[in-house]
Formats: structure tokens, C-alpha cells, sequence
């Protein structure tokens, strides 16, 4: 029996608009699984003119027939999380054991990660990463580490947990005082937020790997849900200005503890422009009227951390090697409706480094690399009420055909707006998505 599967992943530096297509997955799908990062992710999903902006949560939630699950490879902040849960709840959505778990192995983001990472970027200075400052870095440290490590299952029983945190934690004060002249924290009073946070999640603690190995061999459909964007993969991105997990579809296995054959059809979100936050290489880059342009059509402003993002022509050299990585079927085209206005836009389909042509991409050139554009005409037209390709005009119609061309995939889905029925089925194969039409 073929897999059901489906994995959704960012082809680009995140913010892709992941939420969007995981909700209407999620629809027909019983579990919906994160598998890397932590709250420094933030999908956007708009229901009814109603904005959720989701960081820990899966986007499922909104889904009452989906069960959420945060794996293994998730670094799982509790008060992050609860405040989330929070919100959800104060707006209606039912949020409990019966439609959220959490893995027992999941490592927990501390405070003394955060002050970590908040002042590791201050003392880099002109060299920092450009990190969210959510911990996510130094708690993935810690969970190599080992000895320094604290995970879900810590939560269950207070008294070693509260034995735990003042141990590590004396560790974790000397070590900040002695680099960065910190103030140390209050471990006592951290020892009774997580605690309480413990008895608050306890329910919602489970063997997650198993459930999931259990369901995908009953048949159960599962979609995993990617965070962050494949450029910012801590072993296939351009490194040193990544995230610190493995957040291609390669991530999966490891990171929800299911077989290879899991994964399912993977789909690959790719904006109709490319936008970056913080620091590292971006040769498409446009730091001039059309990157602005560009930004305040799209509102490209950090779904975490609020940061306007950088934003540049889309550039499909680095996609194609990326959608190669994770083995993409197809593609969404994200956020087409931005370009509206332009008199022409322009798509990277290679680089030159030192005067001549890159065969093949190398994501440790991107800080030499030149982009090699093809220019197409723009359009007026805004594409907000369009609902099927022939709505859509010549000149938006063909820079969608030199997408799939370029890629050599075709483009499933288009987005033309943030709201749900905003998308355009194209050539897509996810009966979900064919829906559309």
C-alpha cells in the first residue's frame, strides 16, 4: 500500500507560508507532527478575517479531527507553550490531551538558554548569527551535550526535576557570570514555574515515536510539518547563519521517530520572492525601492520576533537544489500577489562566481556569488479574487510556467492572498489541494 503521507517543508529561507498549506492538509489528515526547531518558528494561518500565528503549536490545531503532535527533534519551551495554549483557548480553540502530545524525549528550552543566546549575539557583535535570542541554539548544545540536558519527561516528577534545574542550573550562572558578566538566575523561582508548568502538561506526555509508527502502520494518514526554511538546514544551509536542526524532510525520521518511508509526498513552499532574517549571504537580495516595495506588500515582518525581513527576486538556483534535497513532488507558490504593481520581475536561475558560471549550487559560495537573472514582464492586476489559472493574467500565468519549468517541477498550488480560499489549484496530484478547483 502506498504511503499517504505528507511532509510540508520551506524550499527558501522560512516564512514560505507553511500554515497555510499544513491547515488544508490537515483537514483530511489524523495526525499533524512537528519535527525540528522550536518557538522560533511562526506560521501564519487567517480563518474568517481571523489571524493564529502559531510558534510551538502544530497548525492542525485548528482542525478539531487532528491530533498534534510535538516530536523529538522539537525543543519544546513550557511557558512559551502555555501562553500559546492560552490564546488559543481564549479564542475558542479546544486545546488538551485529546488533540495535542508531546514526546516524552523532547529537550526543554531553559532560561538560562535564552540568556545564553541573548548575550552570545551581543558580545559576537558585526559577527552575530542573527538568532531569534529564543534558545534555541544553546539548547540543542545541551541536548549533544548531554550531562547539561533536560527533557519532557523531566516534567513528570517535580522532585527530580527541581533537583535537576538547581544543578544544572548552578552550572549555567557560573558559566554566564564568568562569559558575559551576567546576573545570575533565580533558580528556585524556576524551579516552581516548571513545576507547575509540569502538572499543566502532563496529560499531553506520551511516547509520541510509538503512536506514530503504530498509526502510519495501520494506514493513518500523517503530515509532518516542517519549521524554519531548507537555507537555514544546520547541515545543508549556509552555514554558520542557520537554525540548529535538521529542518528538510531528511529531518523527519529522526526527528518524529518514524522509518524513512514515512515521509510521504513531500510538497516544498516556495514564495513568489525570496526573503531572509538576520544575518548570512543573500545574492538576490534588493535592499532598494523594490525590496521595500516588496516588504510592505507582503508585510514581511518576523511572525516571531517581529524583525522586518530582507527581501529579493526569487531565486530558483538555490530552490532547485533544495527541492533536489528533499526529493519535492511539487511545489506551492506562495504570496504571487505581492509582485502585483511591478513593472518587471526578475527570477535568479544561476550564479557567477569570479566571472564564470556555477554548475552546481554550493551553499558556501553564496557570499561570493552573483546572480544570473531572467526578466519578465510585471503585471497591474491585483490577484486576490482569482481562483483558477485562467483568472490569473498572461504575465502572472507565465512567470508561474517559468517556475516549473526552471524547477522542473510543477507548481501544485498558488497562493493569492493569506485567507484560506485564497489558492489556486494548478497542477497539483494532492486530491486535498485539487479540491480547489
Amino acid at each position: 500500500m502506498a504511503c499517504a503521507n505528507f511532509t510540508v517543508i520551506g524550499l527558501q529561507w522560512g516564512d514560505e507560508g507553511k500554515g497555510k498549506v499544513v491547515d488544508r492538509l490537515a483537514e483530511a489528515s489524523r495526525y499533524v507532527v512537528r519535527y525540528c526547531g522550536g518557538a522560533n518558528a511562526g506560521h501564519t494561518i487567517v480563518v474568517g478575517g481571523q489571524r493564529f500565528a502559531l510558534h510551538l503549536i502544530p497548525c492542525g490545531i485548528l482542525r478539531p479531527s487532528t491530533v498534534n503532535v510535538i516530536g523529538n527533534g522539537v525543543v519544546f519551551d513550557p511557558p512559551v507553550a502555555m501562553e500559546e495554549i492560552t490564546r488559543l483557548r481564549a479564542r475558542g480553540v479546544s486545546v488538551g490531551p485529546e488533540n495535542l502530545l508531546i514526546s516524552r524525549t523532547a529537550h526543554l528550552v531553559m532560561p538560562w538558554h535564552k540568556a545564553e543566546d541573548a548575550a552570545s549575539e551581543q558580545a559576537l557583535g558585526d559577527a552575530k548569527i542573527g538568532t531569534t535570542a529564543r534558545g534555541i541554539g544553546p539548547c540543542y548544545a545541551d541536548k549533544a551535550r548531554r550531562s547539561t540536558a533536560i527533557r519532557a519527561e523531566d516534567l513528570l516528577d517535580a522532585a527530580a526535576l527541581t533537583e535537576k534545574i538547581r544543578t544544572i542550573g548552578q552550572r549555567k550562572n557560573t558559566l554566564l557570570a564568568a562569559l558575559y558578566g551576567a546576573e545570575p538566575l533565580n533558580l528556585n523561582a524556576i524551579a516552581e514555574q516548571y513545576a507547575t508548568l509540569g502538572r499543566e502538561f502532563a496529560p499531553m506526555i506520551a511516547d509520541t515515536g510509538g503512536l506514530l509508527r503504530k498509526a502510519n502502520a495501520a494506514g493513518k494518514r500523517i503530515l509532518f510539518e516542517g519549521g524554519q526554511g531548507s537555507m537555514l538546514d544546520i547541515d545543508h544551509g549556509t552555514y554558520p547563519f542557520v537554525t540548529s536542526s535538521s529542518v528538510t524532510a531528511c529531518g523527519v525520521p529522526a526527528g518524529a521517530g518514524v522509518p524513512p518511508s514515512a515521509v510521504g509526498r513531500v510538497v516544498g513552499l516556495v514564495k513568489a520572492y525570496t526573503t531572509r532574517v538576520g544575518s548570512g549571504p543573500f545574492p538576490t537580495e534588493q535592499d532598494n525601492e523594490t525590496g521595500n516595495y516588496i516588504r510592505q506588500r507582503g508585510r514581511e515582518y518576523g511572525t516571531t520576533t517581529g524583525r522586518p525581513r530582507r527581501c529579493g527576486w526569487l531565486d530558483l538556483f538555490a530552490v532547485r537544489y533544495t527541492a533536489d534535497l528533499s526529493d519535492v513532488a511539487e511545489v506551492a507558490l506562495a504570496l504571487l500577489d505581492v509582485l502585483g504593481g511591478l513593472k518587471e520581475v526578475r527570477i535568479c536561475t544561476g550564479y557567477r562566481v569570479a566571472g564564470r558560471c556555477v554548475e552546481a549550487f554550493d551553499p558556501t559560495l553564496l557570499g561570493v556569488a552573483e546572480p544570473v537573472y531572467e526578466t519578465l514582464a510585471g503585471w497591474e492586476a491585483e490577484l486576490g479574487q482569482c481562483r483558477t489559472f485562467a483568472d490569473l493574467p498572461d504575465a502572472a500565468r507565465r512567470y508561474v510556467d517559468r517556475v516549473e519549468a526552471i524547477l522542473g517541477r510543477p507548481v501544485g498550488v498558488i497562493g493569492v492572498g493569506p485567507e484560506r480560499e485564497q489558492m489556486i489549484a494548478h497542477h497539483t496530484e494532492v486530491p486535498e489541494l485539487a479540491e480547489l478547483r
